[in-house]
């Protein structure tokens, strides 16, 4: 019992030590004004760094992503058409188009397909 109450200290010890170390050493390096300057080859930027992002770039990333996982979902259940109950698979599958279906019809119903 004491074995494991003094690794449970001595564990402690060893991350709070490291965490403060890591803490002095960051602050260090955020004083330093060229490592918090942004870097194009050497020159001063032309213009800022946080320009303006399109938000139709990220809908449609983001309306790949879904898609892209749903299909990757539908592909190993073609395997298990051999073995199970076709009824049973046939409802999955119409069930799960139905649902993928309904999603891009609200995609497309909100707007987000438009590149206007």
């Amino acid at each position: 019992m004491i074995l494991v109450l003094m690794m449970t200290i001595m564990t402690l010890v060893i991350t709070n030590l490291v965490m403060f170390i890591n803490l002095m050493l960051y602050k260090k390096s955020l004083m330093d004004r060229e490592k918090i300057t942004p870097f194009e080859c050497g020159f001063d930027p032309k213009s800022s760094p946080r320009m303006p992002f399109s938000l139709k770039f990220f809908l449609i990333a983001v309306i790949f992503l879904i898609f892209d996982i749903e299909i990757a979902l539908l592909l190993p259940m073609m395997p298990t058409m051999i073995s199970s109950n076709m009824m049973q698979w046939m409802t999955t599958i119409i069930t799960f188009i139905i649902i993928l279906i309904m999603g891009l019809y609200h995609e497309w119903n909100q707007g987000a397909l438009n590149w206007v």
